[in-house]
């Protein structure tokens, strides 16, 4: 069969996307110049790739075998990639990148200086829930995998590049704030809300209550960090965040810390990968970045909201009073 490189790159993207136009977009590429492509491969193939039901497109049995193909292909190219450019002793080409959601708040910093020493490394970055981060890391999806806490049902290797303290929050007009060391037991009276069951935080705040022999009280189940600082400020509870999330709204007052007795829970980020996988020359270059340069990179990133909001937070100067005299 004489199918071409270019043939299989678009029927890839056209079985991911499962849509000939979104495929076309994301390839730069006319709609037309894309369909004709694909049904040049299915000729050479001698059966349908795909077919159409009402308005939608599905993979037919030779198209999921096709794909199954692609991407062992594919993969293959990459690793020659990368090897290549190992031989040469360049850092350059492909990261995958998985992380949990929290870790957003820092991650793009860490990203953006990495690659203004390595701009030719393309990092490609899944931001998901726990449970997802789980499956790819299982699945062997991503060179790299950032998370708050290493799977114990997994063999990998895990290094803690930052400390990860989960603080109390509370809207600034809530009672305890300003009081010295609480104890947990009266945050048991209190509503709290919560990430999806299995998030990292939502198990240590669980943890900590429980061997305290305490109830936590949940309000409210949220699906994101940004959520449930929302959720708190508006006053539907209180709630345990890392305390990495809230650079902003610590620095312009828009939420509390509240001291409270035992917290903040000291916990750490780690990078994880499978224990058996290869790492690629990019991906041991930008774990020696994480392990030796985030803390003074985030350093200067935390400088930057602070000094932000205490010009948000500072009194505006009263207006100069101008003289009533005719300016002649």
């Amino acid at each position: 069969m004489n199918m071409t490189l270019r043939q299989l790159t678009l029927f890839k993207a056209v079985a991911e996307q499962l849509s000939f136009t979104r495929a076309a977009a994301q390839l730069c590429l006319t709609q037309p110049a894309v369909s004709i492509q694909i049904k040049q491969l299915e000729e050479h193939a001698g059966m349908p790739l795909f077919e159409q039901i009402g308005k939608r497109i599905f993979l037919t049995d030779a198209g999921r075998e096709m794909y199954r193909t692609c991407q062992d292909m594919f993969s293959i190219i990459e690793r020659l990639e990368m090897t290549l450019n190992e031989l040469q002793g360049t850092i350059k080409g492909q990261l995958k990148l998985s992380v949990v959601t929290t870790a957003t708040y820092f991650i793009p910093h860490l990203i953006s200086t990495f690659r203004r020493t390595y701009p030719e490394v393309n990092i490609r970055l899944d931001v998901t829930n726990r449970t997802n981060v789980l499956k790819r890391l299982a699945n062997n999806e991503d060179d790299l995998v950032i998370m708050g806490q290493v799977p114990e049902k997994l063999n990998v290797q895990a290094h803690p590049f930052l400390e990860n303290p989960l603080v109390v929050i509370a809207p600034p007009q809530h009672k305890l704030v300003g009081q010295k060391k609480i104890p947990l037991s009266e945050l048991s009276q209190e509503l709290f809300l919560v990430r999806e069951v299995g998030s990292g935080t939502r198990l240590a705040m669980e943890r900590c209550f429980k061997e305290n022999h305490l109830e936590l009280k949940t309000g409210m189940e949220l699906g994101s960090s940004e959520a449930i600082k929302q959720g708190v400020n508006a006053g539907l509870g209180l709630s345990v965040l890392s305390k990495h999330t809230l650079a902003l709204e610590l620095a312009t007052g828009t939420l509390s810390l509240l001291d409270v007795e035992g917290f903040p829970l000291l916990r750490h980020w780690y990078v994880v990968n499978l224990k058996e996988k290869k790492m690629s020359l990019v991906a041991q270059t930008f774990l020696e970045f994480l392990l030796s340069r985030t803390e003074e990179t985030l350093q200067k990133v935390f400088q930057t909201f602070h000094a932000a909001g205490k010009q948000l937070n500072a009194p505006s100067k009263s207006p100069k009073k101008f003289s009533s005299r005719r300016l002649n």
